[in-house]
This record gives structure tokens, C-alpha cells and sequence, in this order.
């Protein structure tokens, strides 16, 4: 292109620009966004009801008993037993969900708070789209209603406090592992030069349950499944994009 050509050209460049930067910006708070529940108190993804995908029809059925992958299972869930002490911490650690503590292990990462209020949109594009994540897991969770491996070896977890809900809440799929990976995917999106580093942290947040001995090894992979494909919805929705823009403007300036 000429030098005359990109000058004539310029205005109807920052006319672009101007036109697709126009629009609501995405809400950064949880009273806009408005919560879950009472009794969940987190914001709302970004996916309607309608809009999620369906995980009992994306997951195969659960490893059933005398099977191959079911024997797999038991052999994770028995390597958990002999985990250090350092990794049943990591674990216990991993079981919380709260904002900010679930993010934790990924500012470790990236060198940066990812909770401390100066990148607001990436907060928000980091909650809803891990309330996403959770959520894809139920149709298949609520369907199979999978025995946990604590419950069936009767045997404790890593952290005691959660086990009453635990047992009665179906195992398969994993949705804190879902809820790591999702996490782990929006990040690579907001730092790409630190893609290996994130997955990596996700996928051990994932084998944290196994650790834990909350989750089946296959309930793992089935959260990751369910992540990936609701990471692909949101790929769709246009305040989730708007806010990723967002995000990666925050991000950029703060690294």
C-alpha cells in the first residue's frame, strides 16, 4: 500500500474502529450482572439456560463396574492415597472455590493479581465464565447421580467440611474441574505467551479432585470436555467477546 493510499484511507479506519467499540459495555459488578441464587450468591454466566451445552448428551455414561475405565478409576483413586502432603495441601487448597482464593494458583502463574479491583472486566469475564463452566456439568451430573469415590471406598477427603454436601451432589462429571479448565482457557486468551504454564495449572486443578478423592479420574476428563464445549458457546456471545476485549486491554496494560 502507498503512503498516500494508508493516508486516505485512515479515517475510514478510525471510523471502523469507533463502530466496533459502539455498545453497552459488559457489566463489572455482581449487582448488574445480578447473582445465581440467594443461596449462590456468585454472578451469572454469560449462557442462558437454553444456550448451555448439553453435557448428557456430549459425555458418554460413566465407566460402568467391572469395566476397564472403571478399573482406571480405582487405580487413580488408590495412587491418591499415597499423595504427599504438599499435594493433599495444593488439593485442599484447589477444593475452594471462593472469589478470589479460586484464582490464587493462576495469579502464581502469571505474576500478577488477577482479584486486587484494577482489571474489572477481566474479573467479571473470569466469574461468569466460570459460573458457565460449573453449571454445563448438571444435566449429566443430575442424571447419573455417580457415587463418589470417598463415599464408596467410605474413606475421607481433603477437605471434611464439604462431604455432607459432597454425597449427595453426582460426581460425574467434575465441575470444579470444569470450572479449572475454563478458567485456564480464558487465561491463555488474556496471556498466550503463558499458554503452557496456564493449561498446565488447570489440568492440576482438575487432578486436584482425584487427589482429594472427591472425583473419579474420569469424572476429570468429562469436566474438561464440558469446559472445552462451553468455552465454545461463549465464543458466540457477544457480551462475553466485548468483555474479552476488554480483559485483553486490562491485561496488556497491567503485564
Amino acid at each position: 500500500m502507498t503512503p498516500t493510499l494508508r493516508y486516505a484511507l485512515a479515517p475510514l479506519v478510525l471510523l471502523m474502529a469507533g463502530c466496533a467499540s459502539t455498545g453497552p459495555v459488559p457489566p463489572t459488578t455482581v449487582a448488574a450482572v445480578g447473582a445465581i441464587s440467594d443461596e449462590i450468591p456468585y454472578p451469572k454466566g454469560y449462557l442462558e439456560a437454553a444456550a448451555m451445552p448439553d453435557s448428557l448428551a456430549l459425555l458418554p455414561p460413566p465407566p460402568a463396574e467391572g469395566s476397564a475405565a472403571k478399573a482406571a478409576d480405582q487405580e487413580a483413586y488408590q495412587q491418591s492415597l499415597a499423595a504427599s502432603p504438599e499435594r493433599q495441601a495444593i488439593a485442599a487448597s484447589d477444593a475452594d472455590l471462593t472469589w478470589p482464593h479460586v484464582v490464587s494458583g493462576f495469579e502464581q502463574v502469571l505474576g500478577i493479581s488477577l482479584s486486587d479491583g484494577s482489571k474489572p472486566h477481566t474479573e467479571m469475564l473470569l466469574r461468569r465464565a466460570m459460573a458457565d463452566a460449573g453449571l454445563s456439568t448438571y444435566r449429566a451430573k443430575n442424571n447419573y447421580q455417580r457415587v463418589r469415590p470417598f463415599v464408596e471406598n467410605n474413606v475421607g477427603t481433603c477437605l471434611p467440611k464439604d462431604e455432607e454436601a459432597l454425597r449427595s451432589d453426582g460426581s460425574y462429571p467434575s465441575g470444579h474441574t470444569a470450572i479449572g479448565w475454563m478458567l485456564a482457557l480464558v487465561l491463555t486468551e488474556l496471556a498466550p505467551d503463558r499458554e503452557d504454564a496456564l493449561l498446565k495449572r488447570g489440568y492440576e486443578f482438575g487432578q486436584s479432585r482425584v487427589v482429594c478423592r472427591a472425583h473419579w479420574m474420569s469424572d476429570t476428563v468429562g469436566g474438561r470436555v464440558t469446559a472445552s464445549a462451553t468455552f465454545a458457546r461463549l465464543q458466540a456471545n457477544p457480551t462475553f467477546r466485548a468483555q474479552m476485549d476488554l480483559a485483553r486491554e486490562e491485561m496488556a496494560k497491567a503485564r
